[in-house]
């Protein structure tokens, strides 16, 4: 993202409320019998950047589709500055994820029709699809099919897609996990500028290195269930809680 756009805020209809920020009471999910998520209470603030971390199977990608309302809980509440995560919220918020979802389309056409989806007019729709892909550094790819893109090449398109739509909070599922070095690094980038822009960004990662980048908190789970809560540095530098030590150790969380 560098051209002389990249800082401006986002500007949205004065008359919309905020979706900011999040609550979740008593957050339960259950599946086959089991319980993927168990009673978790969370507040997510307006601005800073949420890491969600944990062990394989410890429920972060599931809380991204609960938070984002793609799932119902089997119990307790989602609620965005009061309201449930209903089709209006959900069109506020965009969700990329680990396995880009691209459309039969050109790489313009999947920005321009996530845009109509949105409700944006007609004339509006190329230019800010074409400024979206210029800031992904995907200009010279418009015309060309989205499914023959690049592994990073594709992660880049769908989070210019989902930026494009103006989103007040953007959820990543491991944005970087099957990237090279260079890739991860310009997605990287790009969630940093858009947060900068004033979006919300709620992301997990097995990444340490990222997260030490990109986030300002980390709520780490296990099993389902939130084990610890606390600002980054604090998280990498103190972990209050024997699961996380053991997993920033590289070891075996029991």
């Amino acid at each position: 993202m560098r051209h002389a756009t990249a800082q401006q805020p986002i500007r949205r209809p004065q008359e919309a409320a905020s979706i900011r920020p999040a609550t979740v009471q008593a957050l339960t999910f259950q599946a086959g019998g089991q319980t993927l998520l168990d009673g978790l209470d969370l507040a997510l603030d307006r601005t800073s950047t949420t890491v969600i971390m944990g062990p394989n199977g410890a429920g972060k990608s599931l809380l991204l589709r609960l938070l984002h309302g793609l799932l119902t809980p089997s119990s307790g509440a989602v609620r965005w500055n009061g309201r449930a995560p209903d089709r209006a919220v959900r069109r506020r918020q965009a969700m990329v994820f680990q396995k880009p979802v691209l459309l039969r389309r050109s790489v313009l056409g999947n920005v321009t029709y996530a845009l109509k989806v949105q409700g944006v007019a007609r004339g509006a729709r190329r230019t800010r699809a074409q400024a979206a892909l210029a800031d992904a550094g995907l200009a010279a790819l418009a015309r060309r099919p989205a499914r023959v893109l690049s592994g990073g090449e594709q992660q880049r398109l769908a989070l210019a897609r989902a930026w494009a739509t103006r989103p007040e909070v953007l959820f990543l599922d491991e944005p970087t996990a099957n990237l090279d070095p260079a890739g991860a690094h310009v997605v990287e980038r790009m969630v940093a500028e858009i947060k900068d822009r004033g979006t919300k960004i709620v992301l997990t990662t097995h990444d340490l290195g990222q997260a030490r980048r990109l986030g300002d908190e980390v709520v780490f789970l296990h099993r389902g269930r939130l084990v610890e809560r606390s600002p980054a540095q604090s998280f990498f530098d103190q972990p209050q809680s024997e699961q996380a030590r053991a997993f920033l150790s590289g070891d075996l969380v029991l």
